[in-house]
């Protein structure tokens, strides 16, 4: 969860991880390089494909771990572990989705000293 240009800079405050009212407040630029955090409004829509990849790979996992421990898996067990999970596993997964989809868009180009900011 570093500036996808430098890695140096942290996109997140330190210490909000787990913080519900500020786990998805962003920095607005890299403090290294200057790098903006958000190009342009709604950059992080596409973000949402990610976290629906990661959810749904949470989805399975826990499907799977239940019905291995568990003789019958009933559907309010099932919905009882998938929302404790999911909520859970939301900041993680928030950030995770948005480092993602900012690195599939924006190249590394080095460390600070050899970037060049315009």
């Amino acid at each position: 969860m570093k500036c996808p240009k430098c890695h140096e800079g942290d996109m997140f405050e330190k210490g909000t991880l787990y913080n519900y009212r500020r786990f998805s407040e962003m920095k607005e630029k890299c403090e290294c390089c200057g790098q903006h955090f958000e190009p342009e409004p709604g950059y992080y829509y596409g973000a949402m494909f990610v976290s629906y990849a990661f959810s749904t790979a949470i989805f399975i996992a826990v499907w799977m771990a239940l019905s291995f421990f568990v003789e019958e898996v009933t559907i309010l067990m099932m919905t009882f572990a998938l929302f404790n999970v999911v909520i859970g596993l939301l900041p993680i997964t928030f950030r995770l989705s948005r480092s993602i989809w900012i690195n599939i868009f924006m190249s590394y180009q080095g460390k600070p000293k050899q970037v060049t900011t315009k």
